[in-house]
C-alpha cells in the first residue's frame, strides 16, 4: 500500500528538504518559528504535526508564492504522541500551527489551552457538522476519514461467503477467526473501532459485544502495520507475508490506496469496505497559543482550506477534503467506498470515557 496511508497509523520520522519547504523530525527545544536575530518578522511558518502530514511540493510552493512564507514541518510521531508533546511544550510552543488533532483527542487539546481562537477564511465553505468548535473557533476542520473493517474480496468470492457489513455480522459464526484488529492502547484505528462499537451498542453494551468478538476468534495486534501488512490476506503486503485473516480494521481509503500506481488498473480494488462498521475521524488545525509568527500561522490555516490544498490531500494523506466543491481524484471516486452514515461520538463524550474504556477493553480482550 502507498506509504502515505501507512504513516496515518504508525510512526516513521521523516527528514527531508525540498525547494522552499523544510521538513524536520521531532526533537529540539521550543521556539521553532522565532523571529530572526535582526528583529524582523519571521517569514517561516512552523507547522507541528504527526508523521502523516504530507503535501505536494508544488502546492506548498504556491503558498510561498502567494504569501511569502516558507513552511517548516516538525513531525512528532502519531497523533496522540504529537498532541501530548504539544501539551508538554505549550508554554514555549515549537511552532505556529498544529495540524492533526482529531475528534478522539480534541477535548484534551482544548482543555489544555493549546490554541488561540481564529476564524479562518473559507470556513463558510465547510459544513457545519464538522465544525466541532464552531462557537469559539479554536480549531479549524481540515479533513475527514473513516476507520472501517476492510475485507479480502478474493477470499469471500472463493468461499462463496458474503462479506460482513455491520458490527453485528462480525460476531456471527460464519466469520469466526477471520478478523484482525489493533490494540486500542497503541493504535489510532484500533481506538476508533472501539469507539464505533460503543456508538452502536451504547455505554453499557459494547463490553458484551467485545466478549462476543473475542469468543468469535478476533485477533489483536499492536499496530495497523502489523494487522494490514502482515495478517490481512487482502493487501499486497499481506499476501506476500502469507496473511491469513481476510478481515482487518483499516480505512475506507484502503481500496484506492491498493491500486494507485498499478498498471493496468484493475476493474476493482482487491480490498472492499464493510460500510456499516465505520467511525468518522475529523482532523483539525489550530493556531498555537504563544505562536511566534501568528500572522503566518493564520495564513497557512487559510491556505489549508484553499481548493489547491484540499484537492491535494487525498493522494498525499489518503483523507477526504472538507471544503464544499473540492474534488477528489478519479482513483478515489472509482475505487473508494462512500460512507454516508458513519458512526460518531461527541468529542466531550470521548474525553470523558476514553481512558476508562481503554482499561476496560484491555481487561476484556487481552
Amino acid at each position: 500500500m502507498n506509504s502515505s496511508i501507512r504513516r496515518r497509523a504508525m510512526g516513521a520520522l521523516v527528514l527531508a528538504t525540498a525547494g522552499g519547504v523544510a521538513l524536520a523530525g521531532c526533537g529540539g527545544s521550543g521556539g521553532g518559528s522565532g523571529a530572526k536575530a535582526s528583529g524582523k518578522p519571521s517569514k517561516t511558518v512552523t507547522v507541528v504535526s504527526h508523521d502523516s502530514f504530507a503535501a505536494s511540493k508544488s502546492v506548498l510552493a504556491q503558498f510561498t508564492k502567494e504569501t511569502g512564507y516558507t513552511v517548516k514541518v516538525l513531525r512528532g510521531g502519531d497523533a496522540g504522541a504529537a498532541v501530548n508533546q504539544a501539551i508538554l511544550t505549550k508554554d514555549d510552543p515549537r511552532g505556529d500551527v498544529f495540524f492533526g488533532v482529531d475528534n478522539t483527542l480534541l477535548s484534551r487539546a482544548l482543555d489544555n489551552g493549546l490554541f488561540d481562537p481564529y476564524t479562518a477564511k473559507g470556513l463558510d465553505r465547510v459544513p457545519a457538522d464538522v465544525q466541532l468548535d464552531a462557537g469559539k473557533h479554536r480549531v479549524t476542520p481540515i479533513d475527514s476519514g473513516d476507520v472501517c473493517v476492510n475485507y479480502d474480496r478474493a477470499y469471500f468470492t472463493s468461499h462463496h461467503l458474503a462479506p460482513p457489513q455491520t458490527f453485528a455480522d462480525l460476531a456471527k459464526p460464519a466469520y469466526k477467526n477471520l478478523l484482525v484488529t489493533e490494540n486500542v492502547s497503541t493504535s489510532s484505528p484500533g481506538l476508533a473501532f472501539l469507539l464505533g462499537s460503543a456508538a452502536v451498542y451504547g455505554d453499557n453494551g459494547w463490553q458484551g459485544y467485545w466478549k462476543q468478538l473475542k469468543a468469535n476468534g478476533v485477533k489483536v495486534v499492536d499496530s495497523w502495520e502489523q494487522a494490514y501488512d502482515s495478517d490481512f490476506s487482502g493487501s499486497s503486503a499481506g499476501r506476500k507475508a502469507g496473511g491469513d485473516r481476510p478481515l482487518v480494521v483499516s480505512y475506507a481509503s484502503s481500496p484506492p490506496a491498493e491500486v494507485v500506481g498499478v498498471n493496468p488498473p484493475p476493474a476493482q480494488s482487491p480490498v472492499g469496505v464493510s460500510t456499516g462498521t465505520c467511525f468518522r475521524q475529523i482532523e483539525f488545525a489550530g493556531l498555537l497559543h504563544g505562536a511566534k509568527n501568528p500572522a503566518g500561522g493564520k495564513a497557512f490555516i487559510d491556505f489549508m482550506l484553499s481548493t489547491a490544498f484540499q484537492q491535494d490531500m487525498p493522494l498525499q494523506m489518503y483523507v477526504d477534503p472538507v471544503v464544499k466543491g473540492a474534488k477528489e481524484p478519479a482513483v478515489f471516486t472509482k475505487y473508494g467506498a462512500r460512507i454516508d452514515h458513519p458512526n460518531t461520538l461527541p468529542p466531550a463524550k470521548i474525553a470523558a470515557v476514553r481512558d476508562d474504556w481503554v482499561k476496560t477493553w484491555n481487561g476484556l480482550v487481552l
